[in-house]
């Protein structure tokens, strides 16, 4: 095991939080026990090289290995379910009403991580729109700061058990077996997802505004003053009556959040 001086954990978590605004200051064995290996497979003898050819170099591959690392991407479908049930009878019944001409939406599920999530909420929209007149134009983007786990979201390989708690016609229906109890997704679903990395930090400049913004389970890992300004940033590309849906562990504070509070964890934008 490595040793990592409090100064270079210091250089480190600074960068990590100015550059990508996930917060690592109480994080030091975390840290140590999860990048030891990789410097070790990278040849370096110490901490304090490694953290300066991170800040120097500004490397994309080593910057991605950093955040794949440290970073946890745990999930699976129908991940807090309350929020699938708002969708399918609030949310949805009032973007029907709203595209009824154009049939277009614009839905973001930024954070995605290994693709459940845009995969879920595609699989609401197929069944929903797919049962009214005209074509539905129901792609959603997705967006991820890791480049590895966008590459595993595009050509998806699930475990079994990350698909219990869907509907056994839904199983059937938007999954195929591999073999070896793991299944990947229809040609249908993967078409109705655009994956693109996207760095949260960095201002918000997409062709349209959203009606709903799923990010969950993200800012679990900011601080409140980077928590705020992110809010912010969503807050000023959702339309009005857009819906912002949060994980359950992530509070906004009542006095700086300009959403209007609707249930936990879902947030609008009024009209």
């Amino acid at each position: 095991m490595y040793d990592l001086s409090d100064e270079d954990f210091k250089r480190l978590y600074s960068y990590m939080q100015d550059k990508f605004g996930i917060d690592l200051s109480r994080k030091k064995p975390l840290i140590v026990s999860r990048l030891s290996s990789i410097l070790e497979k990278m040849g370096y003898r110490d901490f304090h090289s490694y953290v300066s050819d991170i800040l120097k170099r500004e490397d994309q591959e080593m910057l991605t290995t950093l955040l794949n690392k440290l970073t946890t991407n745990y999930t699976y479908f129908m991940r807090e379910e309350s929020h699938f049930d708002y969708l399918e009878n609030v949310v949805l019944p009032e973007l029907a009403k709203k595209h009824a001409r154009d049939k277009v939406l614009s839905i973001w599920s930024a954070g995605c991580s290994s693709g459940e999530e845009p995969y879920n909420i595609s699989m609401y929209l197929l069944e929903y729109f797919g049962k009214l007149p005209g074509k539905w134009d129901t792609r959603i983007l997705a967006t991820d700061i890791s480049h590895n786990v966008l590459s595993k979201a595009a050509n998806p390989r699930y475990p079994e058990e990350s698909l219990e708690k869907l509907p056994k016609s839904w199983k059937n229906k938007y999954f195929v077996p591999l073999g070896d109890g793991f299944y990947t997704v229809t040609e249908a679903l993967r078409k109705n997802v655009i994956f693109r990395p996207f760095n949260l930090m960095e201002p918000i400049h997409f062709k349209r505004d959203f009606d709903l913004i799923f990010c969950r389970n993200v800012m679990i890992y900011f601080d409140q003053a980077t928590k705020d300004a992110l809010v912010k940033r969503f807050y000023d590309v959702t339309y009005p009556e857009g819906h912002l849906f949060i994980g359950h562990s992530e509070g906004l504070t009542k006095q700086t959040c300009p959403y209007q509070y609707i249930k936990p964890a879902i947030y609008k934008k009024e009209a």
